[in-house]
């Protein structure tokens, strides 16, 4: 679903990414691993269309997306959760979660998804009417990836979902995560610096060290791999 083939980006002159390619099939979670600063979020940018690539491609469902404007992109059902969650602060919940779906016009698909949105994440129900800024971490995230949702994607990237976030919310974030996966069948790119738990929850994963893929694997194969184990698994 997701093809990026020697992506290049610079900020200035200092060049960021050097080539990173990687694949995520359609139906799959793929994670996406690395120390901080070795540039996953820029990967996850330069695919939505944040920012622009210097060289190689990106593909997705086939197509040529490479520098399309964001928006065009989330229209094609690419959306992109970004680290730290950048919620409307002064909006509600149910104003966040009708802004995820501004590109749509179906009333009763929005409705629908907004009560999928409540199942997932009950706590949103219960703070329908609050200020996301007020809200913690965690519901911040929580609202963010409903808020996602709510645009009826196809293909999802995540950066960084349990950032920041208190333990007990971070499983539930992860299960919801998988639930999305499984349930809508919404294919996932995972960046994630808690490197144990994305790779249990995904088929295949890579390594990114300093603008470059390091290892590309299953999973399970890189859970295993003592590169792995000792840099990001704590031995």
């Amino acid at each position: 679903m997701l093809e990026i083939e020697n992506l290049e980006v610079s900020y200035g002159s200092i060049k960021a990414l050097h080539g990173v390619s990687l694949k995520v099939p359609q139906g799959s979670i793929v994670t996406l691993i690395g120390a901080n600063g070795a540039g996953k979020s820029t990967t996850l940018r330069a695919i939505s269309g944040l920012i622009k690539a210097r060289g190689g491609s990106v593909k997705y469902d086939g197509e040529d997306v490479t520098n399309l404007p964001a928006h065009k992109i989330v229209a094609k059902g690419l959306c992109h959760v970004p680290e730290g969650r950048m919620v409307f602060a002064n909006l509600t919940v149910e104003e966040n979660l009708r802004m995820g779906a501004y590109l749509r016009n179906d009333k009763a698909g929005i409705a629908e998804d907004m009560e999928f949105s409540f199942q997932m994440f009950p706590r949103l129900k219960e703070r329908i009417h609050q200020a996301a800024g007020t809200m913690s971490g965690g519901e911040q995230q929580m609202l963010a990836i409903a808020r996602s949702i709510m645009s009826k994607p196809r293909c999802l990237m995540l950066d960084e979902p349990s950032l920041g976030i208190a333990p007990m919310l971070v499983r539930s974030i992860f299960e919801q995560i998988v639930a999305i996966n499984k349930e809508r069948g919404i294919t996932i790119l995972l960046v994630e610096q808690n490197a144990n738990l994305a790779l249990a929850i995904s088929q295949h994963g890579y390594v990114l060290e300093t603008g470059k893929i390091l290892l590309a694997d299953s999973s399970e194969a890189l859970r295993k791999n003592p590169q792995v184990r000792e840099a990001y698994l704590g031995g």
